[in-house]
Parts: structure tokens; sequence; C-alpha cells
């Protein structure tokens, strides 16, 4: 399966890009916030790649970012909702403004993306917030959990990190993009909902 491609842009329409790599076009489809961020004909660009397989097509989807296809794969779980509209969704919402959406139960920022009414969103909110786990708010979860010693000193932290291993990032990345907030100067008493936030950040760039 192709993960990331690496190359040229060669031709650019409304819904996918032509990456020329090694001189073979590889057509990916992509959310219209990637397209309108890629660079011009002939720039150098790269593309985390998820790659659908069908009997009579294979397909590639590409995002700018790891917890971009992160977001489209755990999307394309919910009943209802296909690649076009995982595409729609991450081409409105970033997965910043998603990870906020949801644990927020924000169903109208969710609606803003096209092929997204009411009942969709509603199902989004609830579906996601049982796949995502930590991704919620903790206080609106109700975590029973019993703590580890390094959770009990940063329970905030912990929230943040089980958020992001939820949404696929390794243990490892998710405990160093929140470590590399808290050095940034998110003290103890950030939210975890903002540690999440900035994490996913830091993890895009």
């Amino acid at each position: 399966m192709i993960g990331k491609l690496r190359g040229l842009v060669d031709d650019m329409e409304e819904d996918h890009v032509v990456l020329d790599v090694g001189g073979v076009g590889y057509q990916v489809f992509c959310p219209a916030r990637v397209l309108a961020h890629l660079p011009k004909a002939g720039e150098p660009a790269v593309l985390y790649i998820e790659t659908h397989v069908r009997e009579d097509m294979i397909r590639l989807y590409g995002f700018a970012s790891q917890g971009e296809r992160a977001w489209f794969r755990l999307l394309t779980t919910v009943q209802g909702v296909g690649s076009k509209v995982a595409l729609s969704l991450l081409g409105v919402l970033s997965a910043e403004d998603l990870s906020t959406a949801i644990a927020l139960q924000d169903k109208v920022a969710l609606s803003r993306a096209p092929g997204v009414g009411r009942r969709l969103a509603e199902r989004l909110v609830v579906e996601l917030r049982d796949a995502a786990g930590a991704l919620t708010l903790p206080a609106a979860l109700g975590v029973a959990a019993a703590p580890s010693p390094a959770a009990a000193r940063d329970p905030n932290g912990a929230d943040a990190v089980s958020a992001l291993v939820n949404l696929g990032y390794a243990d490892a990345q998710a405990r160093g993009a929140v470590a590399a907030v808290r050095a940034a100067g998110a003290g103890e008493d950030t939210p975890a909902a903002t540690l999440i936030r900035l994490a996913l950040k830091e993890l895009a760039r």
C-alpha cells in the first residue's frame, strides 16, 4: 500500500491533484483545504496517502498531515460517511477543528460541510465520541478508570496523550507532542481539550 508520496505537482483539478513521482503521475483526491495550500505546478509537494482498493479501481486520498489522514480513517467508520463526505468535512474543518467540534458536540460546525445534515452531524458526534474515547472533554466523559502514577500527576496530559493515541498516533509520538506543548508554556492547569488542539498542531508540522 502507498502511505506517502513526494513529487512534483503536475496538474490540479477541483477535487484532485496529479503528483509526478519519478515520471509516474499519481491521481490523488484531497480535501479542498489541502488542494488550496499545495504549491503551483512544477513545485515539490508531500502528501500522506490513504489507499482504497476495490475490485474495479484503486483510489488514493491525500492529506497534509498524518493527523488529517487519521481523521479520514475515523470519519469513514461512521455509518453514512463515505470518502466523499469525509473529504468534505476535512475540506471545511482542520484536524484541530474536528477535534474541537467533536469534543464540544458542535453539530453546527460539522453541518458546515457539504453533504452533512443535522442527523448525520448528530451521528458523527455520538459515534466519534465513542470511537475517539478521550478525544472528548474529560469532564463530559466521566472517566472512571484507575489512573497510572503519571496520569495522577498530570491527568490533563494523560487524557491528551490517550486522545492522540486513539486518533492513530504512536504512543511515543503522542507523548512527545504533549511534552513539546508543555515545553512551549502550557502549564499543568491547561485543559485537556486545549492540549489536544496544540499537540495536533505540533504533529502537523
